[in-house]
This record gives C-alpha cells, sequence and structure tokens, in this order.
C-alpha cells in the first residue's frame, strides 16, 4: 500500500513538473517569437491571435469535452492525471505569461523551433510516460495508442500539421514551416520518453556452432543468451537459435565474435524499445573485450 502511495505522489510530482516545462516552452519560445503550435494547444494560440483570449483560459474551456471522453475510455487513473495535466498546463500558463523572463537567441528561428520542440517534448514525455495527459489532442492520441497501437508521437504529429495549416490565418509561411519543425522534434522526443527507459538490439544468431558462440557471447559481453529451437525448412534439421539482447555500442563486437566462429552463420538485429534488467537499467559486472587472436 505505501509503494502505491509512493508511486502514486512521484506520478503526480513528474506531471506537475513536466505541464510546468511545457508551459514554459509555450510562452518563452512559441508565443514570445511568434510560433504556432499543435493540437488544443495550437487552436488556444489561433484563438489568442485573432480574439485575443489568453489560452490559459481557452486552454481549460476547450478541454472540458475531451476530458468527458478520456474518463470514459480511459478509465478513472488516466481521467483524473488528465485533469491533473490540463489544469495545471492552464495555472502554469497563466503564471508564466505574467512573469517577465527574456530568452536572447538573436532571432534565431532555428535554434528557437529546436529548443521549443524540446522544451514541449519533454515536459510533455513526463507527463505521458507517468500515466497523464495534458488534454486536448493527447487524449485522442492516448486512445489510439491503446485501442490501435499507434505511438503518442505519431498520433500527436498528424494533430499538429491539421492545425498548424489552420495556423497560416494569423502567421506567415515561413513561421509555420519553423513550426514544422518543432513538431517534428516533439513527437521524436516524446516517442523516446514515452517509449521506455533504454532502446537496446536484439541478436538472433542461426549457426551449426551456436553452442561454441553462446559460450564466447557470455563469457566476454557478461550478458546471457537464450536458446530458441528451431527447424530447418529445406533440411528438416533441427537447430538451436541463440537471442541476445545487447546495446547498440556491443553490435560491432558481437559480429565480430559471430564471425570469429563461424563466417556463414545467418544473423538477425532488430531494433529493441524497452529493456529493463542487469546491464541496461541497473549495473552489470565488468566484461572484458574480446580480441580476435592471430591463428584463429
Amino acid at each position: 500500500m505505501e509503494t502505491t502511495m509512493t508511486t502514486r505522489i512521484k506520478e503526480i510530482i513528474f506531471i506537475v513538473v513536466g505541464t510546468a516545462i511545457y508551459a514554459f516552452g509555450l510562452v518563452y519560445l512559441n508565443i514570445a517569437n511568434h510560433l504556432a503550435e499543435g493540437g488544443v494547444t495550437g487552436i488556444t494560440l489561433i484563438i489568442r491571435a485573432l480574439v485575443g483570449i489568453d489560452p490559459a483560459y481557452t486552454t481549460l474551456i476547450i478541454n472540458i469535452p475531451l476530458i468527458l471522453i478520456g474518463g470514459k475510455i480511459l478509465g478513472k487513473r488516466s481521467f483524473y492525471y488528465t485533469i491533473l495535466g490540463t489544469v495545471c498546463l492552464s495555472v502554469f500558463l497563466w503564471i508564466w505569461q505574467r512573469i517577465p523572463l527574456q530568452i536572447n537567441l538573436d532571432h534565431d528561428l532555428f535554434i528557437v523551433s529546436i529548443l521549443a520542440g524540446l522544451f514541449a517534448g519533454f515536459g510533455s514525455g513526463l507527463v505521458y510516460r507517468n500515466g497523464g495527459t495534458t488534454g486536448g489532442a493527447d487524449v485522442i492520441a492516448r486512445i489510439l495508442e491503446q485501442r490501435f497501437g499507434f505511438t503518442m508521437g505519431k498520433s500527436l504529429l498528424v494533430f499538429d500539421i491539421i492545425v498548424l495549416i489552420c495556423s497560416l490565418t494569423y502567421l506567415d509561411l515561413k513561421r509555420m514551416m519553423y513550426t514544422l519543425i518543432v513538431s517534428f522534434v516533439f513527437s521524436k522526443v516524446v516517442d523516446v520518453l514515452s517509449s521506455g527507459g533504454y532502446a537496446a538490439k536484439g541478436v538472433m544468431i542461426i549457426s551449426n556452432e551456436s553452442n561454441v558462440i553462446a559460450e564466447l557471447l557470455m563469457a566476454h559481453l557478461e550478458r546471457g543468451v537464450t536458446y530458441l529451437h528451431g527447424e530447418g525448412g529445406f533440411s528438416s534439421e533441427l537447430k538451436r537459435i541463440v537471442y541476445i539482447v545487447v546495446s547498440q555500442q556491443e553490435i560491432n563486437e558481437v559480429k565480430k565474435i559471430i564471425h570469429s566462429v563461424d563466417e556463414k552463420a545467418f544473423i538477425l538485429i532488430s531494433n529493441v524499445h524497452d529493456v529493463e534488467g542487469e546491464g541496461f537499467t541497473y549495473l552489470k559486472p565488468q566484461r572484458r573485450r574480446f580480441t580476435l587472436k592471430r591463428g584463429e
């Protein structure tokens, strides 16, 4: 019970911090440099430009029906966290707009757009990773992720493009193109943060010398391997398939070890987006570097 309560408190803190970071970038980078934004936040900026209403208020007004939809589909926890994220976003938008601060970037819109994407992506990624959203398109994106498997970043990028086209009603094509850079960086950062802790590579090795290869991999990389049982389609021969998960930096060494034993080995390398365990999310023993001796 205590662990659950501690987890909930941490999630709430990260959601609050994430919305603060997102709102900071929006006020001091997007709004200050006349760049647009995607999703519902982009709609609030359109309203601000055309009518003059503070986005801190329109964020709450527009998000009310979307939050109700999200509550019915996503469950109680997501519902409460969405309310938290939306309210915090409005509060921080109100606060940051009333604190006089200038970020001097020599009017370089490219740097501004990169930083704006990083701030928005990092802040939103913290919110998503801890089970929350900031309302608006985030709710729809999370529904698409849970129901259809679309990543949050890709869904939000589509919403952003639609809103950005509408943003041409108050900004020129040049600033709209820079805003597309913001949206692209934002989507990539969100995907990295929300996909998990540690990205790695999964390596599958098919060889007649699988036992020797497995022993060398374990000895020199200090990582465990898994044996999978396969059967050749043409030969009907039973084979031991070696599977190992390594970091990107270890791929060349893995290939070197395999080729030192069997140059004709079949190697399949795939992306692993989330890894937890020894050697990835906590320390593993020091290993020795594999070197190919002469004559081998």
